[in-house]
């Protein structure tokens, strides 16, 4: 059965897309912990990331280094966290996180909510840094 990210992959559910290549996609996570949170996926669908072939995953960091780059031009922020769960998604995903303390990268603090159009903005804005 296919993942919800897999369904974003082939455009079966929308998304508010960063970036894209034959192998990645990079798109806002729409529960937030901060502006900007990005999540990055290979295309592939693979559940748990220390599955994924090892040319799929060091090409999936250096992606995910050119969108963490563009999201802290974009974002007001001191650095960007990377995290990898694995446990809400069947599909390999690292969360992108901009950060200006420790506490945010913590899960279990309250998601942000945006309306869709600010998301597109967001979007907007991070893909323009690239």
């Amino acid at each position: 059965m296919s993942s919800i990210f897999s369904k974003i992959v082939v455009g079966e559910i929308p998304c508010y897309k960063i970036a894209e290549d034959d192998n990645y996609l990079a798109f806002l996570d729409i529960n937030p912990l901060a502006k900007g949170h990005t999540l990055v996926i290979p295309k592939k669908e693979v559940d748990y990331i220390f599955d994924v072939d090892d040319q799929l995953l060091g090409g999936m960091m250096i992606f995910s280094k050119r969108v963490a780059l563009a999201i802290e031009k974009a974002v007001p922020c001191k650095r960007i966290g990377i995290a990898v769960l694995g446990l809400e998604v069947p599909h390999a995903h690292i969360h992108l996180i901009p950060l200006n303390n420790l506490g945010d990268i913590n899960f279990s603090n309250p998601k942000l909510k945006f309306s869709s159009q600010e998301f597109i903005e967001i979007a907007r804005l991070i893909n323009s840094k690239l």
